[in-house]
This record gives structure tokens, C-alpha cells and sequence, in this order.
């Protein structure tokens, strides 16, 4: 099942995205000549054909971070703290992307790790927009083919029973993920990804809980795995502040693009000060709690 669930997701990944999104892709590639590996496409603009006034989001994995910033501070915030995330714009086109190793990718994709935030965001949809060969091809899939069988392994104990319905533990699983990280997204955010493409989730269930059920920990209570979850989430809240402060130093503009992710999630007009621009780490705290009360997590 491990091989059908690597030829699932190779396929997914190889499923065709929009010549201008590609294109963005590829120009972010070329920003790191010599250490771009491959570009993953991800997020809700998978799913829109009109992406002008969107604003794309990426994965650049790279091959080490000495070799993308020719060391400096850049690459160990991005070894400390990954990922770095950087603000870009192409033929009328404005995306965002984030940068990772591809050891920290594969780390990061897999069970070593209690931060859901990649391995979270790659059990959903994404595209292989852009790959500098075969092999930085492969190692994707490979990293890619991790992420949703780690989700379902920590969601499993934390069930009384397993859901009849495939979707429902697949909802199960959003919903611990997203309340692990500071998100503007409403509460219904995590039940709306599967709902957005139910016929993925349930080709893809059989092939992950067979992956997945090799890794749930053997005499896990149910009660031991919901700790487990509230101290993830605790963490992964912590993690996301101390992005936002780095955020304020990569992503020029970072705290207007704060504000316009939690308008359009959350349905607020918020409109930043003056002040909050000239401070963006204290602007950002300031945004905090209207981030937090528009709904929990990613």
C-alpha cells in the first residue's frame, strides 16, 4: 500500500497548474541558481483559474541553506526557525513562498517531528510547479508521501472510534492541526478543506491508514494522545509568533499582508496604523487577538 499511496501522490503532484503560476514558479526557482531543487504550489489558488489580485503560495526547497543565501543570518534564521518566507511578485502576478532544505523538508513532512505545519499543509492538495531533475523530483514524492500518513497516525488515538465515514476523519485531523497554529481562517476552515474535494480524501484514505497504522505508538490512550495534541498546539502557537517576528525582517509589508489575511478570513476591516508599519514586530502582537478570536490555527 506504501506504493500505491507514493503513485497516488506523484500523480496528484504531477496533475497540471495554470501557465502563469507555473511561470511564477519557475522565476522563483531562478532567484536561487544553483540550490532551487524543486517548487511545490499549494493552498486554496490550486482551485482558481483567475489568480489576479491572489496571492500564490509556494514551497522553494533548496538544496542546503548555505548554498541558497551564501550563509549570513538569512540561513540560520532558516535553519533555526524554518522557514524563511519571502514576499514575491512576476507579471502582474503576487505570491508568497517559503524556503526549505530538502533534509529539513523530508524532517519536517514525517513523524520526527510534533510541528504539524508542513506535514498538515502536504496531506492536503499540492503541485510540483517546478523540479531541477529527476532526483529533487523523486525526493519530493518522497517527503510528500510522508505528510498525510504522520497526520492520520497522531489523529487515530485521539478517536473513540474510528469515523464511518472516510471524511470525517480526515475533518478529525484539520481540526487538531489547525488549532496548533495562529490562524485567522474560521473554525469551519478545517472542515471546508475536505469538503472542497471529498473524492480526494476518500481515494486517498485506504493507502494512508495502512502507512499510518505502522506509526500509531502501541498502548496510546486516548487520553496520552489529546495531551500530546494540547501540547503540540501550545507549541506550534509559540512557533508561529516567533515566525511572525522573523516574518517582519524577510517580508516587506508583512504586516499589511497580516492584515488582509485575517479580513478575508475572518470578515474584519482591519486597516493598519501608521505606527504599526514603522513597528511591524509590536504591530503584529497588536494584531494578535483579533487573529486569534477569528479562529484557531494554520
Amino acid at each position: 500500500m506504501a506504493d500505491a499511496l507514493t503513485r497516488l501522490v506523484a500523480a496528484e503532484l504531477a496533475e497540471p497548474i495554470e501557465p502563469r503560476a507555473a511561470a511564477l514558479a519557475a522565476a522563483v526557482a531562478a532567484r536561487y541558481p544553483g540550490s532551487a531543487r524543486a517548487v511545490l504550489f499549494y493552498g486554496s489558488c490550486l482551485r482558481e483559474s483567475q489568480l489576479d489580485g491572489l496571492m500564490l503560495d509556494f514551497y522553494l526547497i533548496v538544496s542546503d541553506y548555505r548554498a541558497a543565501y551564501g550563509g549570513g543570518w538569512l540561513a540560520r534564521a532558516n535553519r533555526l526557525v524554518p522557514p524563511n518566507v519571502f514576499p514575491f511578485e512576476a507579471d502582474g502576478l503576487a505570491a508568497k513562498y517559503a524556503v526549505l532544505s530538502e533534509a529539513d523538508f523530508a524532517r519536517l513532512a514525517g513523524p520526527e517531528t510534533d510541528n504539524p505545519s508542513v506535514w498538515a499543509r502536504f496531506a492536503q492538495p499540492a503541485r510540483l510547479a517546478w523540479a531541477a531533475d529527476d532526483a529533487a523530483r523523486d525526493a519530493v514524492i518522497a517527503a510528500v508521501a510522508r505528510a498525510a500518513p504522520t497526520l492520520i497516525a497522531r489523529t487515530l488515538p485521539t478517536l473513540s472510534a474510528e469515523p464511518s465515514d472516510p471524511l470525517g476523519l480526515w475533518r478529525a485531523a484539520f481540526a487538531l492541526t489547525y488549532a496548533a497554529e495562529l490562524r485567522a481562517e474560521r473554525k469551519t476552515r478545517s472542515g471546508s478543506i475536505v469538503d472542497a474535494d471529498p473524492e480526494r480524501y476518500r481515494r486517498f484514505t485506504g493507502p494512508v491508514l495502512e502507512a499510518a497504522r505502522a506509526l500509531v505508538p502501541a498502548r496510546q490512550s486516548r487520553d496520552a494522545a489529546l495531551q500530546g495534541w494540547r501540547r503540540t498546539q501550545r507549541r506550534g502557537k509559540r512557533l508561529t509568533l516567533l515566525r511572525l517576528a522573523k516574518a517582519s525582517a524577510t517580508f516587506a509589508g508583512g504586516i499589511d499582508y497580516l492584515a488582509w489575511k485575517i479580513n478575508r478570513h475572518a470578515g474584519t476591516a482591519i486597516e493598519i496604523k501608521p505606527w504599526q508599519r514603522r513597528w511591524p514586530i509590536l504591530g503584529a502582537i497588536t494584531l494578535l487577538p483579533r487573529l486569534l478570536s477569528g479562529g484557531a490555527v494554520r
